[in-house]
């Protein structure tokens, strides 16, 4: 049995074909041409093609190929300021020795497909139409007839035109390419038009945007007079942003931006009022911060405290060295960097793994997490070894341990605290850090120096509204009145005036005292700092020591202060990215006289300055008691009486016998009368 011819690898892959799907053609088609119009046509363009090679006119006015009508047509003249059209690509067009081939066999492409015997055979019984992907006339040839029975010589490869998408571009560029000297006139002004329109339509579409927005290109109406928003609606926070901006920008150049007819307070009026709405202030606090910057400067105070200070840690010298705890605490996953050039024991912290409250170094007392601006009361005050230090308002302990650490635990520190809840914490963090130098006390710190005086140096962090620290406490923004403004200025001031009183003024390394508050309020800074300047003439302002901060205000809102002012420091958020602090530092030059100090005679002191002398009023309380006036005088018996039912009542409401009350008040009747009859 012969051996079966393994199928060739093209036909073994090869399948059956799928059938045809006729339900997806959706383009009509056209009947096919018959036969014998086929072999007409056929006829027609071999007799066109014969006499084009012989240098002939095609016969019955037949129209020449497409590729064959792009030779004639070079020879045509160009049309009048037409614009240049891109070069396409070109076929060449066959030899005459390649169309007498192809005519030998009616075969055009030369490759025997179109012939008409081969073609009938195969197209028999079927029905196709000369744009089917099988058809025998392309969409080209169908033109070429259509263009020969018209008589036409129109190139179809050049100079057909598709129909463009959108027929005004279309025009446009039609008219722009058949430009002459009698139609430029016309395109001109067409295109003026058009731009003219363009520019009115891009007026109307910033017009819109701007009064869709509220943002203004003219300051002049900044100032809305129309009626208030409704309160119950919450505020477009970016319109109010955008607007106290351009507000900004119009306080900032006033003369040439302001509105006629309006004043700067009224802008002013505007912006805090956007602020407080922006931000949640109250309008009385926004005010009273607005007032210590310009304009621009005020905005980033008030953005400053939107957002909170960075994590700012004390090494701890007692224990360790800043070098050897951050390389702890950069193997332990923390990235930090020292706070800056001004402390050589502060490290800042960007990110950290571990809770920085709870790792072995924390609990080791290497560190405390303390606020950078914390350092600088304590750097001011600059304590040395083996002094006499007092700490008035000590809790919870990182300016107390930062003096110990500074005095290297020698001499002694009076850490006192008025709470006794705090002064828990503070001598947690006492032991924690190894301090051996304190002794915590529980006074209130207006009564010193009756409890204890004679110290090197004090230092009074007073207790304030916190105005400095509204990042980390955002309640301040409309928990604080102009009452409390008038409460914590009256107990900072006998605060100050109590540390003046106890510090020694003839100490050989002392006799400094340091006030300082986390606010930026002049009523708890430079106007306190004043009233001690008035009623402690024995002390001065000095230098605090620090290289860098603001210098404090000498006149502000129509208030002139000491020119010393100067000598204090202040510091804001948005200038040194730390909590908001005042820190003043003075020197006492002579001694305090017992008493409060008032207007009177001056007295010389033992250094030659003149301080104001004690004036007592010892004139007795005269006797104004007068029996002939209805309104002086006692009516003992009526009194009596009244007290004596009073005392019943009460004798009865705790359950007593009400008759023991008139005992009681005969037995002291009996006791006095025995008393007077003694004396006699």
């Amino acid at each position: 049995m012969a051996k079966k011819k393994p199928l060739s690898r093209r036909l073994q892959k090869q399948g059956v074909p799928e059938p045809l799907n006729e339900s997806l053609v959706t383009r009509k088609r056209k009947a096919a041409p018959d036969s014998d119009e086929f072999d007409k046509r056929r006829k027609v363009d071999k007799q066109s093609f014969a006499a084009k090679s012989n240098g002939k006119k095609p016969v019955n006015g037949s129209a020449p190929n497409g590729k064959a009508k792009g030779i004639l047509k070079k020879a045509k003249a160009q049309p009048i300021a037409s614009k240049p059209k891109p070069k396409s690509k070109k076929v060449p067009v066959p030899k005459e020795d390649e169309w007498e081939d192809a005519d030998s066999d009616g075969d055009l492409s030369g490759d025997g497909i179109d012939d008409p015997d081969i073609m009938e055979d195969e197209l028999d019984g079927v029905q196709v139409s000369g744009l089917d992907a099988l058809g025998s006339a392309s969409e080209d040839e169908l033109l070429d007839d259509e263009l020969a029975e018209s008589g036409s010589n129109f190139d179809s490869d050049e100079e057909v035109k598709q129909q463009g998408m959108w027929s005004e571009d279309e025009d446009d560029d039609e008219a722009l390419d058949k430009l002459t000297a009698a139609n430029i006139e016309g395109l001109s002004k067409r295109l003026d038009k058009q731009i003219a329109e363009d520019e009115e339509a891009g007026d109307a579409e910033l017009q819109e945007t701007n009064m869709q927005t509220n943002i203004l290109g003219d300051p002049e109406k900044i100032i809305d007079d129309d009626e208030p928003a409704p309160q119950h609606l919450a505020p477009d926070l970016r319109l109010l942003r955008e607007r106290i901006n351009e507000t900004i920008r119009v306080l900032e150049s006033f003369s040439q931006l302001g509105e006629k007819g309006r004043s700067r307070s009224e802008y002013t009026q505007q912006l805090i009022k956007d602020i407080c709405s922006y931000y949640g202030y109250s309008e009385f606090l926004a005010e009273k911060l607005y007032s210590l910057f310009p304009p621009r400067e005020a905005f980033s105070f008030f953005e400053a405290n939107e957002t909170p200070r960075p994590i700012v840690l004390r090494t701890n010298t007692l224990r360790t060295h800043r070098r050897e705890l951050a390389q702890s605490l950069i193997n332990r996953g923390v990235n930090l960097e020292p706070v800056g050039k001004w402390s050589k024991v502060g490290l800042q912290i960007f990110e950290t793994t571990v809770p920085l409250g709870a790792t072995p170094e924390y609990l080791a007392g290497q560190y405390i997490l303390q606020a950078a601006s914390s350092f600088l009361p304590v750097m001011a005050l600059a304590p040395q070894e083996n002094e006499r230090v007092l700490d008035m308002a000590a809790a919870p302990g990182g300016k107390t341990t930062h003096i110990a650490a500074l005095m290297r635990n020698t001499g002694v520190i009076f850490a006192n605290d008025a709470s006794k809840t705090r002064s828990k914490g503070l001598i947690g963090n006492i032991h924690r850090l190894g301090v051996k130098n304190t002794i915590v006390c529980n006074y209130d710190a207006t009564e010193f120096p009756r409890v204890m005086g004679g110290f090197d140096r004090v230092l009074i962090d007073a207790p304030c509204s916190g105005t400095g620290v509204i990042s980390k406490d955002p309640s301040v923004k409309t928990n604080k009145t102009e009452k409390d403004f008038m409460k914590m200025p009256f107990t900072q001031k006998k605060l100050l005036l109590a540390a003046i009183d106890s510090v020694d003024h003839a100490s050989k390394t002392g006799g400094y005292i340091v006030y300082s508050t986390c606010s930026v309020t002049v009523e708890e800074n430079e106007m306190v700092v004043e009233y001690a300047l008035t009623k402690r003439p024995n002390v001065k302002l000095v230098s605090t020591g620090l290289v860098f901060g603001k210098e404090g205000f000498t006149r502000h809102m129509g208030k002139i202060f000491h020119p010393s002012m100067k000598e204090t420091r202040r510091y804001y958020p948005h200038a040194y990215n730390m909590d908001g602090f005042f820190v003043a530092k003075f020197k006492k030059i002579g001694p305090t006289k017992a008493g409060p100090i008032v207007n009177g005679d001056k007295a010389k002191m033992e250094n030659g300055t003149t301080v104001e002398e004690e004036v007592v009023d010892r004139t007795p309380i005269a006797d104004d008691e007068k029996s002939d006036d209805e309104f002086g005088g006692w009516d003992d018996s009526e009194d009596e009486k009244l007290i004596l039912l009073a005392k019943k009542k009460a004798a009865r409401r705790k359950g007593k016998d009400p008759r023991l009350v008139d005992f009681n008040a005969s037995k002291a009747k009996a006791r006095m009368k025995s008393k007077t009859q003694a004396e006699e």
